[in-house]
């Protein structure tokens, strides 16, 4: 018995070495958006009450978000966002959109088939009533307009900059290198958010732009209008901003932009990178790039 016994023993050990143990590296994404309410997120309409959903923008439907406007005789400068209910710093961020149908009466031509994700947000309850937008980095989706290009998964930066090729660049939206999405298909989105040190987008599979040291900036949207952009936007509490020009932005909030065309969104998911990097942890996974030591479970 002895010899068979440590034969198993031996066979046993080997077989550990070939099959190391998987839960390290199974990535662990999570839905931030359960399918049938919006309980996890808070809406923050300009000019409106937080979290109250004006004229109920926000909808869900089929398993989706949905940004709507059917109630809405004129958009009257409503520019919404709904944010998850925490913030993140390192992680990669995976969803599908869509617009739909014509944009609201009294959208700017601009806003035609034009939406955004935002992240490294400010939250809801520290934007101004009648804030237009958080000071944030946009995600900026488009939709194309039946001929020309018109790429999706641009950069816009209201209240920020970043370092683009190279260059600290203070230019307000930057053009992707993605193809252009006529009609209403459904188009994936990632993105590889590294705190403070870069960014990545990926339009179906291909990455599409890059940049560097998310900041915040002293003009909201324009160099030429420094200062005076803030109050165009609605920011009441500019100088809370301003002061902080150059600081990089660590982490924030994701949010869902509502900018006048009505647009879907589902299989919206995180994976975070940020967690406990200590193999003797039951809890350590090997894609974390940002040490959690508080994080870790023994």
């Amino acid at each position: 018995m002895k010899p068979i016994l440590t034969l198993c023993l031996f066979i046993l050990f080997l077989s550990c070495i070939k099959n190391p143990n998987k839960t390290s590296t199974e990535e662990n994404w999570i839905s931030l958006f359960n399918g049938s309410d919006l309980k996890d997120w808070t809406i923050k309409i300009a000019n409106r009450p937080l979290n109250e959903n004006y004229k109920n923008t926000f909808q869900v439907s089929d398993g989706a978000i949905r940004i709507v406007y059917d109630a809405y005789d004129d958009f009257d400068d409503k520019y919404g966002h709904m944010y998850y209910k925490q913030p993140y710093s390192y992680y990669k961020l995976r969803f599908d959109y869509r617009f739909n149908g014509n944009q609201t009466p009294g959208g700017e031509q601009w806003n035609n088939r034009n939406s955004g994700v935002m992240i490294h947000s400010q939250s809801a309850q520290s934007n101004a009533y009648g804030q237009h937008f958080p000071v944030s980095i946009e995600i900026q989706l488009l939709g194309g307009l039946g001929e020309e290009e018109r790429p999706t998964a641009n950069l816009c930066t209201p209240g920020t900059a970043v370092i683009y090729r190279d260059q600290l660049d203070f230019t307000h939206c930057i053009s992707s290198q993605s193809k252009t999405y006529h009609g209403d298909q459904w188009v994936h989105v990632e993105a590889i958010i590294l705190g403070g040190e870069s960014i990545t987008h990926i339009v179906e599979n291909d990455t599409v732009l890059k940049y560097k040291a998310p900041q915040i900036d002293d003009a909201f949207i324009s160099k030429n209008r420094e200062g005076k952009d803030w109050d165009n936007m609605g920011v009441s509490n500019k100088d809370k901003w301003i002061p902080r020009k150059g600081e990089i932005i660590e982490e924030g909030y994701i949010a869902l932009q509502a900018e006048s065309h009505p647009i879907d969104f589902k299989n919206i998911e995180l994976l975070n990178l940020c967690g406990c990097m200590d193999k003797k942890a039951i809890n350590y996974k090997t894609y974390y790039i940002k040490d959690d030591p508080k994080a870790c479970v023994y």
